[in-house]
């Protein structure tokens, strides 16, 4: 309608215009004054042409005032910063959607941050978090972000790019991330000083998805001993050594991402702490009573159980001994000392009321892996001690956020097996070398833990102290 009144205005302006310039036309051709008419016409004209030209620039860009017709908005993309279609889901414009971790390196200039925050902008991306770790050659900036859900990291990564972002790293995030820095490091420092064999585990919580492995200065089973670092410790890009605190080597691997000295010194921290507390392990114990009557107490064990497990292991037949090494033991007391580490895993020792041990049970750290391995003297054995041990350290593996534990035995062990399926998760079974490997995944049900799914065989709990 607009448009239809426009041209019948300017077709009536038209009309005047031509009939205007007619009678001008016979009052200078017949009249005295002719001339002067047609200067004074011309002027006129001029006069009328800078007006439009005002008019046409003042309001030829205004948005209609005379329609107020609801329209539905243009298909088409208007023109200014890219805007992904998914950020007019309502999903994202009510603050939810996808978190990601990412991290870039940037050159070292004012404005380079500007820029990247920029482009993350242009996408609807929100910033929860940066962390900056200056380098020599520039800066890596560690970002927290919301993004609208329907934004793929290759979009991300792309406009970072274009922004001056190189050597551009990201991976999904999740609520545990929310938490800063500080709180995080001051929240890992805790869990290492109230127990050593957390160390390895604050670690790769700190550092994020890595290789940690605890080497040694005198390997089980003879060998060469590891290579000592400086007491500053070692970076070397994706790899860094610092020196543990009973001599050998803590090694941590990340090779898909380099890291930055800001991790080294906050790794290097952890283990300094660790070193000053010296060994400790959590002073709690639980007594149970068997079905036979007997009262047993579960409790954790470190090196200074030593003696105690030497003992138990002279008391054990060589049949026990080799199904628990995985074959002929000349002095499995050797083995002991790495075992009872609290850097190297978790051990969980069961005593009788006598005070002797009868029973232990480790969770060890192989690297990405987590083993799991039961010795029970022979008098106790039959008795549910061993699914005892194993459903607390398979607990124990849930909570360290481990996705998989796995038990290296004999296919005659058949306790050992009974016990594994006792668990009601998952099962693989694999033959290496004459050994049964049965690893038990943790992602798939929640583990029992403890006494209550046993109790027909163990019988109930007395005190917790």
């Amino acid at each position: 309608m607009h448009h239809w009144r426009r041209d019948v205005v300017e077709l009536a302006a038209l009309f005047t215009a031509v009939a205007v310039a007619d009678a001008v036309a016979n009052l200078i051709g017949h009249g005295p004054d002719g001339p002067a008419l047609l200067v004074i016409s011309a002027i006129a004209l001029l006069a009328t042409a800078a007006f439009h030209i005002w008019w046409s620039r003042r309001h030829g860009h205004a948005p209609p005032t005379s329609d107020t017709g609801a329209r539905p908005p243009s298909p088409e993309r208007q023109a200014g910063p890219f805007t992904p279609a998914s950020s007019a889901n309502p999903e994202s414009e009510s603050g939810e959607g996808a978190l990601w971790r990412m991290r870039t390196t940037v050159k070292d200039e004012p404005g380079s941050l500007a820029a990247l925050c920029t482009a993350l902008a242009g996408h609807r991306v929100d910033i929860l978090s940066l962390q900056t770790h200056p380098l020599g050659d520039g800066t890596v900036d560690e970002f927290l972000l919301r993004a609208p859900a329907g934004l793929a990291a290759s979009e991300l990564t792309r406009a970072v790019s274009q922004a001056g972002g190189r050597g551009t790293w990201i991976e999904r995030a999740d609520a545990h991330d929310l938490v800063d820095a500080p709180t995080r490091v001051l929240g890992l420092a805790t869990r290492t000083a109230l127990d050593a064999a957390e160390l390895p585990l604050a670690l790769r919580q700190l550092l994020g998805r890595c290789t940690i492995r605890s080497l040694p200065a005198a390997p089980v089973g003879g060998g060469r001993a590891a290579d000592g670092v400086p007491v500053e410790g070692v970076l070397e890009d994706t790899v860094m050594r610092l020196r543990a605190p009973e001599g050998g080597v803590i090694t941590v691997e990340r090779p898909y991402l380099p890291f930055t000295p800001t991790e080294f010194a906050r790794a290097r921290a952890l283990v300094e702490l660790d070193a000053r507390l010296g060994p400790r392990v959590p002073r709690g114990q639980d007594v149970l009573t068997l079905p036979q009557g007997n009262a047993i107490t579960v409790r954790r064990a470190d090196i200074g159980d030593l003696q105690a497990a030497k003992a138990m292991h002279d008391r054990c037949s060589a049949r026990t001994l080799s199904m628990r090494y995985h074959g002929p033991v000349g002095d499995a007391d050797r083995y002991l000392n790495h075992l009872l580490s609290p850097r190297f895993g978790r051990t969980l020792a069961v005593q009788s009321a006598s005070g002797r041990i009868v029973g232990l049970g480790h969770l060890l750290w192989d690297g990405d892996e987590t083993e799991v391995a039961l010795l029970v003297e022979d008098e106790w054995q039959r008795r549910g001690i061993g699914a005892e041990l194993l459903g607390r350290l398979v607990a124990m593996a849930v909570e360290a956020g481990c996705e998989s534990v796995y038990a290296v035995t004999q296919s005659s062990n058949t306790g050992m097996v009974a016990a594994m399926r006792g668990l009601g998760l998952p099962l693989d079974y694999q033959i290496e070398e004459g050994t049964l490997v049965i690893t038990a995944r943790l992602d798939a049900t929640p583990v029992r833990s403890g006494l209550p799914y046993d109790e027909e065989r163990l019988g109930e709990r007395i005190v917790r102290e």
